[in-house]
């Protein structure tokens, strides 16, 4: 997992996709955190994103730093402890102007059953089960 992490922040920016009904949504995010084990992402309970997730929890992460890429696959559930938010929020601290972890909004979100695969143009497609 600490694997996946680095990648991602190396990356700075990877690209959220859920589903609004039969309709894919796609959108880049910047927050990513590991708390108790699992990879975590971070948004407002007022997004569309959000609402999508609550809907349906399948959802994709990916990346790409210019040579390979990432692709997280799996359920992403609602962490609703406060020391998720109040982790994801130090580690991020540019957030707080926006969240915080005793707001109603904060919504960090737990991949569970979920995939990693680094893959390229030329070499071999790399899985990590999370």
């Amino acid at each position: 997992m600490q694997e996946v992490f680095e990648f991602i922040k190396k990356c700075k920016t990877y690209y959220l996709a859920t589903v609004d009904g039969d309709q894919p949504r796609v959108r880049p995010f910047g927050t990513i955190n590991i708390f108790d084990g699992k990879l975590e992402i971070q948004t407002g309970k007022v997004k569309d994103c959000s609402k999508q997730l609550q809907a349906n929890p399948k959802a994709e992460i990916c990346c790409f730093d210019g040579e390979k890429w990432l692709r997280v696959s799996g359920k992403l559930v609602l962490d609703e402890r406060k020391e998720a938010k109040k982790d994801m929020l130090d580690k991020h601290p540019n957030l707080r102007a926006m969240y915080s972890e005793d707001d109603d909004n904060t919504a960090v979100y737990a991949f569970e059953d979920a995939t990693a695969t680094f893959a390229s143009f030329t070499g071999e497609p790399k899985t990590i089960k999370l």
